[in-house]
This record gives structure tokens, sequence and C-alpha cells, in this order.
């Protein structure tokens, strides 16, 4: 399956949404992120702020870092971000630092999203990189995953 791709975006948001899962178990809002390089998977992780004790401690953040981590460098330039919900100014401020290339999201974030929803940081035009964006892969699957978590909180 080529990268970008219908069925590989949806292949991959779906390895997202298990690492959601995980957070999810872990009482955690149910967010999972993979980065993708040259077809190969170098960088996963899901929400761990509160287990963490560290309010940085987001699923995108986890997975840019070690995807920085397994290629010895802090910029990933041909890599894409693959995030269960839109990212929020922190996380794709990260993913414009690190330059990468695509980030494909599922569900919309009104209350925080940076993607388009509240801002749109991608579309900034005094911005050092470009970021394309393609939200609402398995949007509907994370959308549910976030409302069980919440009615289960209430």
């Amino acid at each position: 399956m080529p990268a970008g791709s219908p069925s590989r975006d949806v292949m991959l948001m779906q390895r997202a949404l298990a690492l959601a899962e995980r957070a999810a178990q872990s009482g955690e809002v149910p967010v999972g992120a993979v980065v993708v390089m040259a077809d190969e998977v170098i960088g996963e992780g899901w929400n761990q702020p509160v287990s963490a004790h560290d309010p940085t401690a987001h699923a995108e953040i986890a997975a840019l870092r070690a995807a920085a981590a397994a290629r010895a460098n802090y910029r990933l330039e041909s890599a894409s971000l693959y995030v269960t919900l839109e990212p929020c100014a922190m996380c794709i401020g990260a993913a414009v630092n690190a330059r990468i290339a695509r980030v494909v999201f599922g569900a919309w974030d009104p209350k925080a999203g940076a993607c388009g929803s509240l801002f749109d940081l991608t579309r900034e035009p005094r911005a050092t990189h470009r970021v394309d964006v393609f939200g609402g892969v398995c949007a509907e699957a994370s959308k549910e995953l976030l409302r069980r978590f919440f009615a289960a909180r209430r």
C-alpha cells in the first residue's frame, strides 16, 4: 500500500485507535498517535499526562519523541503523524518544529483543536514549515471512543 493512500491511512489510524484504547484503560483521555516514515512505524504514543504528572505527555508528543529517538534526529521531514484527535496547539507546534510532512487525524476537536477547529496553526503564514493536514479519518471510531470514556466518568 503506498504511503498516503486512503486504505493505508485507515490502517495506521486503527493502530492509533488501539493506542488510544490503552490510554483509556489507564484512565487517560483516549488519544493515540503513530509516526510513520518510509512505510515504517518509528514512534507511537498514547495520552499519559495524568499518570506521568506531565502536562506535555500527550500522545503526539510521546510519538514524536520516540520517532526522533529512533532516527537520532529531531527533524522528521518525510514522516507522517497519525492521531485519533485533532492536535492541540502544543502538539501541532511540535509537529511543525519536527518538520512533519503530513498530519492525519480522526475526530475534530472544537474545544482545543489547532488544525482548523478552534485555531488553524497549520495555515499560519509566518510559520517556518507547512504541514499537510487531513482530518476525519476513522472519525466515528475516534468520537465513539471519546464519548464512551467521558460517559463512564460522569
